[in-house]
Parts: structure tokens; C-alpha cells; sequence
């Protein structure tokens, strides 16, 4: 049997094959950034395209264990990001609950969107994502949040060996450092497993493919 390969972002961002995942657009995340502002306006707009277009949309939160809860690699990072020699210095910043753990209020998800939390970087890792798309057999995912150096290359390498085809929005992908984010990119674009788009683009495909279902 023939297979289907879908060689063009259009075939790509099919809205009944495609999901988004708005990646850890969290209060406490996104107000680290500089350009924090700008990077959730452009998120919004793809995700109101998405909405429109009837693309199903997957949140994902990044969640601290309390101190006493976690392990050597989560006491390693934590110290790691927060520059800290001591596990007694180690603070839980993303514990469920807390002001900083939940999604930006203009970004609010929908009673019809999943929310998943995680511990790892991976979208994937610990969550119940992948079981989710497939289960609607989607075949490929657009990706847009923060941070893009931390844990949208992860996801999107680990979508790509799932089988799954990554479409990554850059320039609504935000950084904490911009020169670790190109890094990113550069070496995703290299690896070829990923699209790479942009905001102007894939919201224009996804109005006009929501004005064909319409007609």
C-alpha cells in the first residue's frame, strides 16, 4: 500500500491530522523573559487560529515536586537553574496551586483543550500526550511556547522518533537565551525531522483551510 507523505507544510498542517501544543506559557515562566509580552501576543494569535480552524490544543505545564519529593536528577537541574551548590538551598518554584504554576489568563484553555504537567522537559515524557494524539490519530503537531533552547527541541526531537511530524513555529517560541535558542533551531533544521514556520504562514493556512471546510 501506498503511503501518504505529506511533503508540504500545507499537507502538514491538515487541521483534522494536526494538534497544538501551547508549551509551559506560565506565569512564572514567561515573566522571566525580557520579551515576554510579545512572545504571548504571537502565541495567541496562532492559538486563535488553531481554535478557528478546529485544531485540537494540548497545554502543557512544567510542575516542581516539593524539595523532600525530589531525586537526584530533579535536585540537579533545580540546582543547576537556580545556581545553587546546596540541595537546602533548592526552592520548588512550579508547585501545582501556586500563582506561578498556571497558564497566562490570556492564554486561558477551554473546557474542550487538555492541560498536562510534567516533570521532564519532553512534552511526551510522563504525560498522557502521545496516547492523546494518537488516539485522534493525528500525524503531526505545531509547537509554540517557551522556552525553545529548554523544552521545545526535547519535545520536538521526541515527537519526531515517535513518528509523529513536529512543525515548529519559530517565531512564536520563546528564549531565555537567544543565542542557545538559534542553536536550537539551527540544529533542528540540520536534523531535517522537523517544519519550521512562522506565525504569518501557518495562521494564514489554518484561516484558509477553516474558510474551505466553512464553504
Amino acid at each position: 500500500q501506498e503511503l501518504e507523505i505529506p511533503d508540504t507544510l500545507e499537507d502538514a498542517c491538515d487541521p483534522g491530522r494536526l494538534a497544538l501544543i501551547v508549551y509551559d506559557m506560565q506565569v512564572g515562566v514567561v515573566g522571566q523573559l525580557d520579551d515576554g509580552p510579545e512572545v504571548t501576543a504571537r502565541v495567541l494569535e496562532v492559538l486563535e487560529s488553531a481554535r478557528g480552524a478546529g485544531v485540537r490544543v494540548y497545554f502543557t505545564r512544567h510542575m516542581s515536586l516539593p524539595r523532600e519529593l525530589m531525586g537526584v536528577s530533579q535536585l540537579r537541574t533545580a540546582m543547576a537553574w537556580q545556581h545553587e551548590d546546596r540541595v537546602e538551598d533548592v526552592v520548588s518554584p512550579f508547585l501545582r496551586g501556586s500563582p506561578g504554576f498556571e497558564v497566562l489568563p490570556e492564554l486561558a484553555p477551554r473546557d474542550s483543550e487538555a492541560v498536562f504537567d510534567k516533570l521532564a522537559m519532553s512534552a511526551f515524557e510522563g504525560t498522557p500526550l502521545e496516547f492523546a494524539l494518537r488516539d485522534c490519530q493525528i500525524t503531526a503537531f505545531a509547537i509554540v511556547g517557551v522556552a525553545m533552547e529548554v523544552g521545545i527541541e526535547p519535545t520536538v526531537r521526541h515527537g519526531a522518533d515517535l513518528g509523529l511530524i513536529p512543525v515548529v513555529v519559530t517565531d512564536a517560541c520563546g528564549a531565555g537565551t537567544p543565542a542557545a535558542a538559534k542553536r536550537s533551531l539551527d540544529a533542528l533544521a540540520f536534523a531535517g525531522d522537523a517544519m519550521m514556520t512562522d506565525v504569518a504562514t501557518i495562521t494564514r493556512l489554518l484561516a484558509e483551510a477553516a474558510a474551505h471546510d466553512q464553504g
